[in-house]
């Protein structure tokens, strides 16, 4: 299976960059599922449900969520209605929405996609740990789903790390979002998943992680609120991670990083 993850899609040129970027990608990479994480689509806060049904609209399959989930009101409401679009699976009991979702692909094979978020310098979830344990005990990779794709959605590297090495040998992929800075640690793990510490941001880099210079800087510089911060509005960078799996056990054969369009240095898988 060929996948495609993408970062934090942040505000409008961010959002317009992936939806003109997929098309061409799942043609030209021959991928079989994406998945972006879009809590940062609308206006650089959250995601509305029209948003959503224009990346699917664009060839996305799954759209990931974070902390600002519930940042759009109105999302809480419709969530249900909307299967592909999953929030932290570690939300406590009750909360709108699912952190996982299991993809039918158009050969009938099938991807499960989960949806997690950090507690270290975040808000205090749910253990993720346990969240990721729970709903991976209904699935087996290479058995009855033929993938498995984690988003950890989380501040602290370290913890990302942890959820790379407690899934090593049970899921494809295990990918960090939420500091939307690509790093450079890309790499099939020891047991055979893939892992980067953070995929970045689809937006424009030359902001602070996504949003305008000036409101962004002037926080730091006063330590007081300010100006609301706004998405920058120049040319966007696509970032993300393409991985190939092997059918037979669901593990990770080949990784690379994906970078196009803005300002970071480009780079596309060749495989």
């Amino acid at each position: 299976m060929r996948i495609l993850f993408l970062g934090d899609i942040v505000g409008r040129t961010g959002r317009e960059a992936v939806m003109e970027a997929v098309p061409n990608l799942r043609r030209d990479l021959r991928l079989d599922l994406v998945v972006v994480n879009g809590e940062n689509a609308s206006h650089g806060f959250g995601l509305s449900l029209p948003i959503a049904r224009d990346l699917f609209a664009a060839g996305v399959d799954v759209v990931t969520l974070g902390n600002h989930a519930w940042d759009r009101k109105d999302l809480v409401g419709q969530i249900d209605a909307e299967p592909r679009i999953i929030r932290p699976a570690n939300y406590p009991p009750g909360t709108p929405g699912q952190g996982s979702v299991v993809v039918e692909l158009v050969d009938g094979r099938k991807a499960l996609v989960i949806n997690v978020m950090g507690r270290q310098f975040m808000e205090a979830l749910d253990d993720p740990f346990r969240a990721v344990t729970d709903i991976m005990a209904r699935h087996r990779l290479g058995v009855t789903v033929h993938a498995v794709v984690v988003d950890i959605h989380a501040e602290a590297s370290s913890e990302k790390w942890a959820m790379g090495h407690v899934l090593d040998g049970r899921a494809s992929l295990v990918v960090g979002t939420h500091t939307h800075t690509p790093t450079a640690d890309h790499r099939i793990l020891p047991g055979g998943t893939a892992y980067q510490t953070d995929a970045g941001m689809c937006g424009d880099y030359d902001s602070v992680i996504g949003m305008g210079k000036d409101a962004a800087i002037a926080r730091f510089l006063r330590r007081m609120p300010g100006e609301r911060l706004q998405p920058a509005e120049g040319v966007a960078t696509v970032a993300g991670m393409m991985v190939e799996t092997d059918d037979a056990t669901g593990l990770a054969r080949r990784m690379a990083p994906l970078r196009i369009g803005g300002l970071l240095a480009p780079t596309m898988p060749d495989f």
